[in-house]
């Protein structure tokens, strides 16, 4: 039996944000696409990965009482570059779900970005792995 491969399942041509960027910028992009983590590029390399928690985490403290313009202002002057992972784990198109799965398991990450040499070509979740293995299993006997 073939293992099938990520390019079935992947987000191609995913929405990115710059590392120069605010973080406001990402939440809204997240916001606007319904994902929970964005490829960080600059000049079309593929540079980073910012997810909802890196941005909750660089934004907010249970333990601190403000104001909504220090929110906003964080939301403004904070870069992604500040919260991003560097140099991402990365996979291609061709590389196997089981594979796939495995690497977001063994480190501990909800999602990979697919590149084809030096292109970022798409972005593969535990969601979408996850929806894949149940659209699977559903339809077996």
């Amino acid at each position: 039996m073939t293992t099938p491969l990520i390019d079935q399942v992947m987000t191609r041509d995913p929405v990115t944000v710059a590392p120069n960027d605010a973080i406001g910028v990402a939440l809204k992009r997240m916001l606007a696409r319904g994902c929970r983590r964005l490829p960080v590029v600059d000049q079309g390399k593929l540079v980073g990965i910012v997810s909802d928690r890196d941005l909750r985490r660089a934004t907010n403290s249970p333990f601190v009482l403000r104001e909504r313009w220090y929110d906003d202002f964080l939301l403004e002057h904070i870069l992604v570059r500040a919260c991003m992972t560097p140099n991402p784990i990365t996979i291609t198109p061709r590389t196997s779900m089981l594979e796939a799965a495995k690497l977001m398991r063994d480190h501990k990450i909800g999602g990979l970005p697919v590149m084809e040499g030096e292109r970022l070509v798409g972005i593969v979740t535990e969601t979408d792995l996850l929806n894949y293995f149940i659209r699977t299993l559903e339809t077996q006997p």
